[in-house]
């Protein structure tokens, strides 16, 4: 009798501990509920509006909360547009071809009339997953360019105006033979896993330096080799993957005329954007490329030393999918492994995403305009330059031991950069994550002031979960005595203060003199 009155006090009390818990601490609720096996529909608490306004940051970091505690979460967006771009052709009209000015009032008049209203015609639905050639003229674009406007625009249309962005400019003295990358040194502390987003720099968009041909060929061998693991197009992606191309060689040939050229010849009646001829010159390559019978994708593998994923908006969702790729330089992930995913499956693997990036990334991408590139760095510090390392390749080995010193000097080690970059393009709407693999010898940071003993604090210090996501544990025993005899090296010469205390760099992604340090490497 006593142990039932016991059963029931218990019970009592867990019932109302659990209302209090309910009530007073949802995210604790979750947890709990989680624990225990339980399924829960928490999208009525957890799912953001379809408007987030600056106004609502409470309800939004309460949001954020709740997402980093269920990570199945899919947010809807399908409200949110990025900024219009149709300003822009205000500032086209006089170059815009007769056709296109005389449909430009009406569909001005289309695009306004439906912006938010009427869902059940939903002029912003473009397709997802079918192809351009099958879209209906009178759809809206996500930047508020309606199909047939993106179609009688043509070919290589003036993108700078319709992007906010201007092209680069002209790199006089840049010597293909002797160039080298700007020395990234993007270590951070204290370290925490973040976006870490910084404005970019837009002549060095695409930077091009003295690996050029051998990467270029190295590219163009991993495609014979594993077609598709390196390049993947899906149905729909046919606008944005010609979209990006004409914008990669339109800022070549502005950045380096010296190198490269396009010749275009439109049709004479003026009435649309369309060239009947296109080819794109690559003097350092000693190539003709036709512009008209080549896959866009193609003629970035083969003449731009950059990856490309392409993220197109989901109109179900607003959601950004991975729905084309270009990807040479991956380590531990390939096209074929990604394709076809949203973002925050693209970046399942990393550490603390879901937590505490998904939703910050989710709005960013949503909202993110066409005028304002960003740029960031990831790092890892690796044994000769990996590359392209998909899954089971055999110099993944070298991560699950350490190598015995004698066998392994330091001017074995390097480190390795993935410096990526991020921008809308006008017409299609799609986000491009641009980045390309850069390798330096551990050994150039002997110079470079605060480097070291910045490196060794995070590599010593970092996050245990990060550190290993990176794969350093296969160098840290060479690298780190390295760093360690470099560091107080520079604090002897008078390089570093002794007992500066480790903190992100005011020239970060870079360090104290780094322009006359690389300017001077390379002579120009």
């Amino acid at each position: 009798m006593m142990q039932n009155y016991a059963l029931l006090f218990g019970g009592a009390l867990f019932v109302a501990g659990s209302i209090i818990t309910f009530v007073f601490k949802p995210k604790q609720a979750l947890i709990l509920l989680n624990r225990l096996g339980l399924r829960v529909n928490s999208g009525a608490a957890g799912t953001p509006p379809r408007s987030l306004s600056p106004g609502r940051g409470k309800k939004e970091k309460a949001l954020k909360e709740s997402a980093s505690h269920c990570k199945t979460l899919n947010p809807d967006y399908s409200d949110i547009l990025p900024p219009s771009c149709r300003d822009a052709f205000h500032d086209l009209y006089e170059e815009l071809p007769t056709d296109l000015k005389n449909l430009y009032k009406d569909a001005d008049n289309l695009v306004k009339g439906h912006y938010g209203t009427d869902p059940e015609k939903k002029p912003f639905y473009i397709p997802h997953d079918k192809p351009y050639q099958e879209w209906s003229d009178d759809l809206v674009l996500p930047t508020g360019i309606t199909v047939r406007e993106a179609r009688l625009l043509g070919d290589f249309p003036n993108y700078a105006a319709l992007s906010g962005v201007p092209l680069p400019e002209e790199y006089k003295n840049f010597d293909i033979d002797k160039a080298l990358p700007r020395p990234y040194r993007p270590f951070r502390w204290a370290y925490h896993q973040t976006m870490s987003l910084m404005k970019l720099d837009t002549d060095f968009w695409l930077e091009l330096e003295k690996s050029y041909k051998s990467r270029i060929a190295q590219r163009k061998s991993l495609n014979a080799n594993n077609p598709k693991l390196v390049l993947q197009t899906l149905p729909g992606s046919e606008l944005a993957c010609k979209e990006l191309m004409e914008m990669c060689l339109q800022f070549m040939v502005a950045r380096y005329p010296h190198y490269f050229s396009l010749d275009l010849q439109y049709k004479d009646d003026g009435r649309s954007g369309e060239t009947t001829h296109a080819v794109f010159n690559n003097g350092i390559l000693g190539t003709e490329v036709d512009l008209k019978t080549t896959d866009p994708m193609v003629v970035l593998l083969e003449n731009v030393p950059e990856d490309f994923g392409v993220m197109l908006r989901n109109p179900e969702d607003g959601g950004y999918y991975l729905r084309a790729g270009l990807i040479c330089s991956a380590l531990g992930w390939n096209v074929d492994t990604k394709i076809g995913k949203r973002l925050n499956e693209v970046h399942e693997p990393v550490p603390d995403y879901a937590e505490k990036m998904r939703f910050s990334m989710d709005r960013f991408f949503a909202k993110f305009p066409t005028s304002k590139p960003i740029q960031r760095g990831s790092w890892g510090f690796e044994i000769d330059e990996p590359l392209f390392m998909p899954p089971g390749d055999p110099h993944e080995a070298y991560r699950s031991y350490q190598l015995d010193p004698a066998q392994l000097p330091i001017t074995r080690c390097n480190l390795r950069v993935d410096w990526q970059t991020l921008r809308r393009l006008p017409l299609s709407g799609a986000i491009i994550f641009n980045f390309k693999g850069l390798f330096t010898p551990i050994t150039e940071f002997a110079d470079e002031p605060y480097v070291p003993k910045l490196a060794l604090k995070v590599l010593r210090e970092g996050k245990g979960s990060i550190m290993e996501y990176k794969g350093t544990w296969h160098v840290q025993h060479v690298v780190g005595p390295w760093l360690e005899e470099a560091a107080r090296r520079q604090e002897e010469l008078g390089t570093v203060e002794v007992g500066w205390e480790e903190k992100t760099l005011e020239e970060s992604p870079w360090f104290p003199g780094w322009e006359i340090k690389w300017r001077s490497q390379q002579g120009f």
